[in-house]
């Protein structure tokens, strides 16, 4: 039995200096998708000049950063001394813990010399045993586990969770998936979920066919929480993306604010606390 949509939205300009952004997640209708809180969407862009400064310096606390690069590359560094520079295909992770700093730029690919950005980044909720650890190590992901699907042309990625025999090196601290899938023209796909798992499409740049209905591109959609598939077909000239993301519901309480999430007010209070007092520690570049 298909999945049914439960709606259906796009999401809003949160442009930070020259990058065009939309945020997708958190929007009016969702809040999470199973343990997913965040999702920005970088758009593909044309880079005009070289990006020295970033997001800046900034705390992170409670969740786990995914940073997923499709066109261009994202130099990390962070308070615990990680460092990473992230190409074309490639994906930055972060453990935020109780907390880090860390700091991200975003350029062109300096290995294929192409000029475009295109990126998301995602914050993934942590259970509340795992928001009280460490922060842990950053893991750079160029070799993304892929499959080519049946019909020769199209493929899978697992940025998060797994499929079949392909698993992300991303560490699971709860149910949880990201797949970016991309057809070929006149090409299909079908997943089946299990009941209870929360389950979200977004189509980046082009219009898409899902479970029968027609969606634009910029949509993001969610499903209900029945057991069923998700059939995505390709009725484009062109290749078409599909990033399907989430996992078990989280069922703690979350509250956000700014740059962290916890699951009180108070730890919220004290995520802030611990901040000023310079106990995320500071980055060594």
């Amino acid at each position: 039995m298909k999945k049914k949509s439960s709606f259906s939205t796009q999401g809003r300009r949160a442009d930070i200096g020259d990058l065009q952004i939309y945020r997708i997640l958190a929007n009016r209708y969702a809040d999470a998708v199973g343990p997913f809180v965040f999702l920005d969407h970088i758009v593909p862009q044309a880079q005009t000049r070289v990006n020295e400064e970033g997001t800046g310096a900034h705390p992170h606390r409670g969740i786990a950063t995914l940073t997923y690069i499709l066109d261009g590359e994202d130099e990390h560094f962070d308070s615990a001394g990680n460092y990473a520079m992230v190409h074309s295909g490639g994906v930055q992770w972060m453990n935020a813990g109780n907390g880090i700093i860390h700091d991200e730029t975003l350029n062109y690919d300096s290995q294929t010399g192409a000029k475009l950005i295109h990126a998301f980044q995602f914050w993934i909720n942590l259970p509340a045993k795992i928001k009280a650890e460490k922060p842990g190590m950053a893991i750079e992901g160029d070799r993304v586990p892929f499959k080519m699907l049946a019909d020769g042309k199209s493929w899978i990625k697992v940025i998060a969770g797994s499929y079949e025999e392909l698993e992300s090196a991303i560490p699971n601290y709860s149910e949880q998936f990201l797949y970016h899938v991309r057809l070929a023209p006149g090409s299909g796909f079908t997943i089946g979920f299990q009941e209870k798992t929360e389950v979200a499409v977004y189509l980046p740049v082009s219009p898409a066919s899902i479970n029968d209905e027609k969606f634009n591109a910029g949509d993001f959609i969610e499903y209900d929480r029945t057991a069923g598939t998700i059939e995505l077909q390709n009725d484009n000239e062109d290749a078409c993306d599909f990033i399907l993301f989430g996992g078990e519901p989280y069922l703690e309480p979350i509250f956000a604010e700014g740059p962290f999430v916890m699951n009180s007010k108070l730890e919220i209070a004290h995520a802030y606390r611990d901040y000023y007092n310079g106990d995320y520690g500071k980055i060594n570049y």
